[in-house]
């Protein structure tokens, strides 16, 4: 069933729980409503928290620069989560911005930054990376916004990850070279993790680790060698296409 968005009213992740009333919002956020985008009394505003859905809203008053809101009705139900998750290596500020910012776009419901032997960044900016999540999430009409995990060593990491997990594994010595044939043969509905590695690839000892699990897909992203940032957009797009929300 094809879904009808509007993009036009301004959306707003909030953290209160959603139901018709009165809410009062965030002092930044305000801000940014009252002197950013110069809304006005009487305006609509649409309300997400990534639990009760999203609500249709008014600005009721501001009171001592807070915003005042009439919270009316739920516009649309919280979907259920695509049990997509993308893992990738850490990258530079700006690749890492675009990165977290398309992955959510694509779908992803949860970002986990592993550190690998041969990752250069080594510290994440936590706080960085969930305000992207809330500004593309607001921007590109989804409900669910996608948990950030602490950034965590990779072996750690894959001793973590639950078993029935599918890993998507982007490997450029896939064997099954067509994409989309490696992922048909994922089973419909399984909950799956896009593994993305470093710029460097991953060690031979991880790459071991990473195949002796059980139900590994390794991906082949094509002939040329991606930067990562770019491999995880390509990776998640193949896999929504195939097995998840965008395959009909």
């Amino acid at each position: 069933m094809h879904l009808s968005y509007d993009f036009r009213t301004q959306r707003l992740h909030v953290e209160f729980p959603l139901r018709a009333g009165e809410a009062r919002l965030e002092k930044e956020q305000s801000h940014y409503l009252l002197n950013v985008l110069r809304s006005k009394i009487g305006e609509s505003v649409l309300l997400f928290n990534g639990r009760d859905g999203e609500w249709a809203a008014r600005i009721a008053a501001a009171e001592r620069k807070i915003v005042v809101l009439e919270v009316l009705e739920r516009t649309r139900e919280q979907p259920p989560g695509t049990g997509i998750g993308l893992a990738f290596a850490p990258i530079k500020h700006a690749r890492l911005d675009y990165m977290v910012q398309k992955a959510v776009e694509m779908g992803a419901c949860r970002l986990s930054p592993v550190i690998t032997r041969y990752t250069n960044v080594q510290r994440v900016n936590l706080e960085r990376m969930r305000a992207n999540v809330v500004e593309a999430a607001e921007q590109c009409g989804i409900l669910s916004v996608p948990a950030v995990a602490d950034e965590v060593k990779f072996e750690a990491w894959l001793t973590a990850l639950p078993r029935e997990r599918t890993l998507v594994f982007c490997d450029e010595d896939a064997p099954v070279r067509n994409p989309v044939a490696a992922l048909q043969a994922v089973p419909a509905g399984a909950e799956m993790e896009v593994v993305i590695g470093p710029e460097g690839g991953f060690a031979p000892e991880e790459r071991e680790r990473l195949l002796a699990r059980d139900g590994v897909v390794q991906l082949s992203l094509g002939p040329r060698i991606l930067r990562a940032d770019t491999a995880a957009v390509a990776a998640l797009a193949l896999v929504q296409a195939v097995r998840g929300d965008a395959s009909g």
